[in-house]
């Protein structure tokens, strides 16, 4: 792997957003350079290929990104259609890192960034010096790349949060026999191997976000196809309320549909719900099964399998020498941080942001798509094109159209944000109710744009059928 120029742009992930970034930054005469720790591109939606995304393609590529494809003869997916992940992967984002060609370097994981010579303490000079990117390359070597700027685009895929609900593990979570039993993914229930994992089985989903009701959409379509399947939702929050969204009320139509299904799936007695339940431990049964214990002392038995969806959260830690203006509660940049906060936003609207938002004390760095949220449960695909479209502008000098607006979210028809639910007895508002009290209710949050209905199923089928 040769050294970097010194005026490249050191871009972390080559995923969705990380190789967004890179085609605005060349469209902008910059040199961008991808890091990758996989050996081909988007290694983390790879890994949930199997679900369909709530977004349309219309909604699925960066203008940049395809304005450079559309000069090598690529053309648009179906706009009106909802892809996989998988469908993602193949026909837009690995074509996109192709034609990035050797601007992607592949099997090089960044350890760590921070100005050369100097680590976060040090002022004298700081300003003045490039960015040394610490890589652990895939044949066992190292490398120390030099960079004018860094944008980190890493993600947040590898970093579940637990089933505690203090925000570490549960007593139990991680010994091994407990963690054979648990996973942080949705059920593919075309899969020969999770049909025989899930199949037939009793399996516990915590969480109450979309994935959980991808998670429980795809085992209530197994437990009409293998009898003995049975799925159990623990939520933290006092009762069900809005946790199935916005449905016909949602913008993002793939996404109301599901939580839909979801409600039709508990409805029909596919879904056993316990609410209220705030797991303090994982234990083993003689049986060979597993049980959680929530903090007031009641247990859920008899688990063949635990499906964790409780979110993700950022790793900073390969920026430890740089000083990054994080907000103490989120992790997400001070200045984006106030207009996604779950404990503040009961509803309102996440506006379009750029690199004003995102930017840190430490000059020429940014944390951009899902990592750029922190522990925010919220996050599109449009939002993180928006993010580098802005940070592009901003590291070539044009700070007119990096401070300009291109972007309209839609609508979730939810009001409240995951920090308001948690507590039992929060209110379960939609946007009709909200009015009709004079609540605020504007757009609300959008939410995560990879946890969609199971590819087998279809965007908006319920558990009887489309």
């Amino acid at each position: 792997m040769p050294d970097l120029p010194l005026g490249t742009v050191a871009v972390i992930g080559a995923g969705p957003v990380g190789l967004a970034a890179a085609a605005h930054l060349l469209e902008r005469g910059l040199d961008p350079v991808v890091l990758e720790r996989g050996e081909r591109a988007a290694t983390s939606v790879r890994s949930w290929g199997h679900v369909r995304l709530f977004s349309r393609w219309s909604e699925l590529i960066d203008p940049a990104a395809r304005r450079l494809l559309a000069g090598r003869g690529w053309t648009d997916p179906d706009p009106t259609r909802y892809p996989t992940g998988r469908e993602w992967v193949q026909d837009y984002l690995q074509p996109l890192a192709d034609a990035l060609a050797d601007r992607v370097r592949y099997g090089a994981t960044v350890t760590g960034v921070a100005r050369r010579g100097r680590d976060r303490v040090v002022d004298s000079g700081r300003e003045e010096q490039p960015f040394t990117v610490h890589v652990d390359r895939s044949d066992g070597s190292t490398a120390r790349l030099v960079a004018g700027a860094v944008v980190d685009a890493s993600g947040t895929w590898t970093g579940p949060n637990p089933l505690g609900s203090d925000g570490y593990p549960a007593d139990g979570e991680r010994e091994p026999a407990v963690a054979a039993h648990l996973s942080h993914r949705v059920p593919d229930v075309d899969a020969a191997s999770d049909v025989t994992r899930f199949g037939g089985r009793r399996t516990a989903v915590v969480g109450s976000g979309h994935s959980a009701l991808t998670a429980l959409v795809a085992l209530a379509t197994l437990a009409q196809e293998v009898p003995g399947t049975k799925a159990v939702w623990v939520l933290r929050r006092g009762g069900v309320g809005n946790a199935y969204g916005g449905g016909d009320a949602d913008q993002l139509a793939a996404r109301g549909a599901l939580g839909l299904r979801a409600r039709d799936a508990v409805s029909a007695g596919l879904v056993e719900v316990v609410t209220g339940f705030r797991t303090q431990a994982v234990e083993s049964e003689d049986t060979g099964t597993v049980a959680l214990v929530a903090e007031d002392g009641r247990r859920v038995e008899g688990l063949d399998e635990v499906i964790g969806l409780t979110g993700f959260r950022p790793d900073h830690s390969i920026m430890s020498e740089l000083r990054l203006r994080l907000d103490a509660r989120l992790e997400a940049p001070v200045g984006l941080a106030p207009l996604i906060d779950p404990n503040v936003h009961s509803c309102g609207t996440v506006y379009p942001h750029g690199a004003s938002e995102l930017a840190h004390e430490e000059q020429g760095v940014y944390v951009v798509g899902m990592k750029a949220y922190g522990r925010a449960p919220t996050f599109l695909a449009l939002t993180g094109y928006e993010q580098v479209r802005s940070v592009a502008a901003a590291l070539a000098g044009d700070i007119e159209a990096a401070s300009r607006v291109e972007l309209t979210l839609p609508e979730t028809g939810v009001c409240g944000g995951a920090g308001l639910f948690d507590a039992p007895g929060a209110p379960d508002a939609t946007k009709a109710d909200a009015a009709e009290a004079g609540g605020c209710c504007a757009p609300a949050v959008p939410q995560l744009v990879h946890l969609g209905a199971p590819s087998g199923g279809g965007a908006a089928c319920g558990p009887a059928g489309c």
